[in-house]
């Protein structure tokens, strides 16, 4: 069995009787299915399920589906304390929702299901196999609103679809249009957090280690041979080399799956060169919103991250893949098209002043109001759609977006992973 596919089935059942009322301590009237694929998954469901704390007439169970990126998910759901159920079992359990980040196995659920995207809008286009045994030609879809994630055997799978933007709806309606009834538009939690943390940039900036006279460079990479850190190593290098430590200080951050498919060792050895050279490493267990307010300029490739650095004010710089797999009306194409790109040949530091030259406010605003269009949104009307699913009445309490935790950033050179 390969490290990155567990059989999440070895985990002992966990006692669920349908007599829940004979024996339980709390009058238990709902239960939730949480279905973790990855990491960045469990992290947006988290945004979800926070929003039934303080009902305790609602119980929130979680199960891991297979995807080969599922190393570190056992580690993540430790640490919330949850109560884990295998696979196995969870699809032959009587629950009342379900909630998913990633699309794998939903089908295999008896239960109606919501599905919520895992980063900033949908960008990429994939290439859907297709042209032998009778089968149309393979076509492209939009990662996420395509028929291949949505629909099995002529049927939607989900029974609610979040999205962000009004936009998003529209290309849903492009490309798998009888999803379209099942659609929600609710808005986005990173966009809300991200907001309201804007107040707070004095506390990020000083937890990432910027000085008051220091500019702060974030290098934000997704995973993947196309990613950033995949095709540019030396960019970290030359940005550690070229710019005054007096200056400006460089951090890191990666997407959880670089540190889940190669290990938080081999991450702190890659950047141990880096780190003695002063550049900083954002602890892949850290809440990361607020490394973007923090910044000043942001490197970044076509990861959600650099879509929510509009939002800043801060100059953003693109670096990566060619945008290929883009979908030409995403807003992670408009933004690549916007902010000027690395050159390898001319030296940074210039380049990182000339983005400032060449800045316009009302370009990056437009393309962050393309994030959400319900900004401040996202708690009330997730919560609303969550109980209207669990056909229960809402607690009078309404959830507001929340502040940012301050990010913790990696401390090199010891052996027990610590954090600074």
């Amino acid at each position: 069995m390969s490290l990155l596919m567990p059989d999440t089935d070895r985990r002992p059942a966990v006692p669920l009787r349908l007599d829940v009322e004979r024996w339980a301590t709390f009058r238990i009237r709902k239960r939730v299915l949480a279905v973790v694929h990855t990491v960045t998954s469990a992290r947006r469901l988290l945004d979800a399920v926070r929003l039934l704390e303080g009902d305790p007439r609602v119980q929130v169970l979680f199960t891991v589906a297979g995807d080969v990126f599922n190393h570190g998910v056992d580690e993540f759901l430790e640490n919330t304390r949850a109560l884990v159920v295998p696979w196995g079992q969870a699809v032959h359990t009587r629950f009342d929702l379900a909630l998913a980040a990633s699309y794998g196995s939903l089908h295999e659920l008896n239960v109606p299901v919501i599905v919520l995207p895992h980063g900033a809008s949908y960008n990429r286009r994939i290439s859907v196999p297709g042209g032998h045994h009778g089968r149309p030609p393979a076509v492209r879809e939009v990662y996420g609103l395509g028929r291949q994630w949505l629909v099995r055997d002529g049927v939607v799978v989900p029974a609610a679809i979040v999205l962000a933007h009004e936009d998003d709806r529209a290309r849903l309606g492009r490309e798998c249009p009888e999803a379209l009834p099942v659609a929600e538009v609710v808005g986005d939690p990173c966009y809300d957090r991200v907001a309201a943390s804007l107040s707070a940039r004095d506390l990020y900036r000083k937890a990432l280690g910027a000085g008051p006279r220091q500019q702060l460079v974030l290098i934000c990479s997704t995973w993947g041979p196309d990613s950033l850190v995949g095709r540019h190593w030396g960019l970290l290098e030359r940005l550690a080399a070229e710019l005054p430590p007096k200056d400006f200080r460089i951090v890191v951050m990666l997407h959880s799956n670089v540190w889940n498919a190669h290990s938080e060792w081999h991450i702190r050895s890659a950047f141990a060169g880096l780190g003695r050279q002063g550049v900083g490493l954002v602890s892949q267990h850290a809440e990361w919103c607020g490394a973007v307010v923090a910044a000043d300029y942001i490197v970044g490739d076509h990861g959600s991250v650099s879509l929510y650095g509009t939002m800043t004010g801060a100059r953003i710089l693109t670096a990566g893949s060619p945008d290929t797999d883009l979908d030409p009306s995403s807003p992670m194409a408009e933004l690549r098209s916007l902010a000027p790109r690395i050159d390898a040949g001319l030296p940074l530091l210039g380049q990182l002043r000339n983005s400032s030259l060449a800045y316009s406010p009302g370009r990056y605003a437009r393309i962050a109001a393309r994030i959400s269009s319900e900004p401040g949104r996202f708690a009330r009307r997730m919560r609303t759609l969550l109980y209207r699913k669990l056909r229960l009445r809402a607690p009078v309490a309404r959830p507001a977006p929340e502040q940012a935790a301050p990010p913790v950033t990696v401390r090199y050179g010891t052996p027990s992973g610590a954090l600074s």
